[in-house]
Order: structure tokens, then C-alpha cells, then sequence
């Protein structure tokens, strides 16, 4: 069963400047009952948005713990759609929640699937300066496509990476790729779930996505410990 968690969540927002316009994506900030020694931000996968059950676990779970979440939308959820927009779109608003956070902790992001590898790319491109990226199932490739990887980057990131990944996830299959590909990066490290999907689900074993989340944040907790 799970524990409940006290912690305080603020809504705001934070403007995201793209080509059409200025947009305000919605945030949540859940701040610690007691020190904050770290902020992390942290947004959704596809087809999803920053209120998904799972976001809200991990950030719940990691507050907890004294590090600040930030959970925000990225622009095309923020305008009702399920379907990502250009990568641009989103890599701005990455820039502007990092411009927008507090500076009294190290600044930390991660992201569901979708939402950590516009984290990568913005990170490669010099757009977002954090102490560390986490990604929860990285999206190597398209399921049943291997040959269409999404790693050229990766190597180009300097700060600290953490890739947690299902071990039945079809996003990672086969493992050696991601193996590789963690392997290419300067400072990188990899956890397996065991039999884990993309969305970290386990066969026969049900649990909603909030405990899934809140499972998934203990070991973003733990990493970031040693960094911070």
C-alpha cells in the first residue's frame, strides 16, 4: 500500500517564447517540508501531460526526500494536443523553465520518454545547464525499429546522465544498443528495471502509475545524492 506523502505544491506558469508567440505553460512546484539540497524539473512523454499520475508520484516522492520538483507542460500539451510539435517547441520551453527556477539548490531535469530526450537535446545543443539529466525510458528508437536510433547527441551532453529503462520496454530493444549508447556518453550510468516496460509496468503485477512513479523516483533520489 502506499504511504501518503505530505508535501506543498504551488501552480504557476512560465512563459515559453516560440516563433507564433509567447505561450505560458502550466507548472506545479511541490516544495519540501524541511532543507531543499536539490530542484529537479521535470516533464511528460508523449501523448501525455504534466498531471499524468506518474509525474505527480515521483514528484511527490522526491520532495520528500528535500529536493524541490518542478513538473511543467511542454507547449503542444499545453495546447490540448496528444501529438508532439517540432522539437524546437520544446526544447524552448526546457530553456525557459531552467531560466525560470530558483537558484539556491543544484538544478536538475528529467523527463518521461519523450519529454527526456527533448532534455538531451537541449542539453547537447549548450540550452540547458543542469547538474545532472535523468531520463525514465529513454525513447532509443521507435518500437521495432532499431536501425533508427536517436543517440548522435548523447556524447555531446557534459553533465551527468542517468538512463532508468525497463527491461521489457520495445523503446530499448535490443538492450545492447542502449548499453552502447550510455557507454559513448563522458559521464553516464544505467539502471535496469527488471521486467519493466516503457512506462516502468510490471506482467501480472498491477500497480497504478503513482506508485510506479514514486518506486521510479527512490533511484533518481539516489543518484542525485551522490552528485549533489
Amino acid at each position: 500500500m502506499r504511504t501518503p506523502i505530505t508535501t506543498t505544491v504551488r501552480e504557476g506558469s512560465v512563459a515559453v517564447l516560440l516563433p507564433a508567440g509567447v505561450v505560458d505553460v502550466d507548472t506545479a512546484t511541490h516544495e519540501p517540508a524541511d532543507a531543499t539540497w536539490a530542484t529537479i524539473l521535470l516533464t511528460h512523454g508523449a501523448g501525455t501531460r504534466f498531471d499524468h499520475p506518474f509525474l505527480i508520484g515521483f514528484a511527490e516522492t522526491v520532495a520528500a526526500a528535500g529536493v524541490r520538483c518542478i513538473r511543467f507542460n511542454l507547449p503542444y500539451a499545453q495546447a490540448g494536443r496528444r501529438v508532439p510539435g517540432s522539437p524546437a517547441q520544446a526544447i524552448a520551453a526546457w530553456e525557459a523553465v531552467r531560466d525560470a527556477a530558483p537558484v539556491d539548490a543544484p538544478v536538475f531535469a528529467a523527463g518521461r520518454s519523450y519529454g527526456g530526450r527533448m532534455a538531451s537535446m537541449a542539453a547537447a545543443e549548450g540550452r540547458l545547464e543542469v547538474a545532472g539529466l535523468i531520463y525514465l525510458g529513454y525513447p532509443l528508437h521507435p518500437p521495432g525499429k532499431p536501425e533508427k536510433l536517436r543517440a548522435e547527441h548523447l556524447p555531446r551532453i557534459a553533465a551527468p546522465q542517468l538512463f532508468v529503462s525497463g527491461t521489457r520496454d520495445p523503446f530499448v530493444d535490443p538492450h545492447e544498443q542502449l548499453e552502447r549508447a550510455v557507454a559513448s556518453c563522458p559521464r553516464a550510468e544505467l539502471r535496469w528495471i527488471t521486467d519493466g516496460g516503457h512506462g516502468f509496468e510490471v506482467a501480472r503485477h498491477c500497480r497504478p502509475a503513482d506508485q510506479i512513479g514514486l518506486d521510479i523516483a527512490a533511484t533518481a533520489v539516489e543518484w542525485m545524492r551522490g552528485l549533489a
